[in-house]
């Protein structure tokens, strides 16, 4: 980094912006989730935060940013659906006009939120094609792109959720989170080392879907090909650019996990937990479950959860793939 864009009086700036319009989510300590890793673990339940995900967090302090002329113009995004719902939540809340590209396999119960919040929803191909056509859209339309991860304001607003956890859990030692692009666990990581310095935070990714691991190897923000994984929500093509170097400058790495763990600690979660998270939302827990992520027995662990918005039909069954 060239200069130190984030510090913590960024971080708390943007988390003053923000919370009046966003939930303080729980922090909830699972005793058999700690008994079966040997440690204590809390939930940090993102997946009761308003629209049913952190992404709000973000998006709301990307919007609280643009000119009179940006809003008037309107703002366009894409998204596999929590961003979406996110942005058209906030946009809606503002008078501002929202457009969302999504994939085409998007979750049924994903597009119809985001129309009812407000947004005009677009399904076009997979994600490559998705980012792709809401380029074309908004430059044609003159409306300002909100990238879902890769964006300052995006993550200063997300960094509100690192902040929290510190403040709820002082003597948090390791903090465990989902990877998609990169917005949240980037936040996460450099606002903790901000706020509380020490603190191990690390990423988690499917194995269908590894950029950020693939980019921390490589050393730089890298694309896939194709990505394949039960967790849309962490199935970007590719890691943001901001949020790679973010990460390899505060997190302790990334690590992997398949669809068959994720469907595991997803029912684990449900079944123990009685909380409703949708796949992308359990891929923290389940890199503890598999031992992934290194503990101590007087160590507090926070996993976060990072989204609730689950197909019903679909969550049926996962469930039941996720039996053994």
């Amino acid at each position: 980094m060239n200069a130190p864009r984030f510090d913590l009086a960024r971080f708390e700036q943007a988390h003053a912006r923000i919370v009046s319009a966003v939930h303080r989510t729980p922090m909830l300590r699972s005793q058999t989730l700690s008994n079966r890793i040997g440690a204590p673990v809390y939930l940090k339940c993102e997946n009761l935060q308003k629209t049913g995900a952190f992404k709000v967090r973000g998006a709301l302090h990307r919007l609280l940013q643009l000119s009179d002329e940006q809003r008037a113009r309107g703002v366009a995004t894409i998204s596999a659906g929590n961003h979406a719902q996110a942005l058209a939540w906030a946009a809606t809340a503002a008078g501002v006009r929202c457009l969302v590209v999504m994939p085409e396999s998007a979750s049924p119960t994903k597009i119809r939120a985001s129309r009812e919040y407000g947004a005009e929803v677009i399904l076009h191909g997979d994600a490559k094609a998705a980012f792709t056509k809401v380029f074309e859209l908004s430059e044609e339309r003159g409306m300002t792109f909100v990238h879902p991860f890769d964006d300052e304001e995006v993550v200063a607003g997300h960094g509100s959720c690192g902040l929290e956890i510190v403040d709820q859990l002082p003597g948090v030692h390791t903090i465990v989170v989902p990877v998609g692009g990169g917005g949240l666990s980037s936040a996460i990581a450099t606002s903790v080392a901000a706020a509380k310095p020490g603190v191990a935070v690390w990423g988690v990714e499917p194995e269908g879907a590894p950029s950020m691991h693939r980019s921390l190897q490589a050393g730089e923000a890298i694309h896939l090909e194709s990505v394949s994984t039960v967790a849309d929500g962490l199935a970007p093509p590719m890691a943001g650019v901001l949020n790679h170097e973010l990460l390899a400058a505060h997190a302790r790495g990334v690590v992997l996990v398949s669809d068959h763990q994720i469907i595991r600690a997803l029912r684990f979660i449900v079944e123990r937990t009685k909380l409703l998270v949708e796949p992308s939302g359990a891929a923290a827990v389940a890199a503890l479950l598999e031992g992934h992520i290194p503990v101590g027995p007087e160590q507090p662990v926070v996993a976060v959860l990072s989204g609730g918005n689950v197909d019903l039909p679909s969550l049926c069954t996962l469930l039941s793939e996720g039996m053994d």
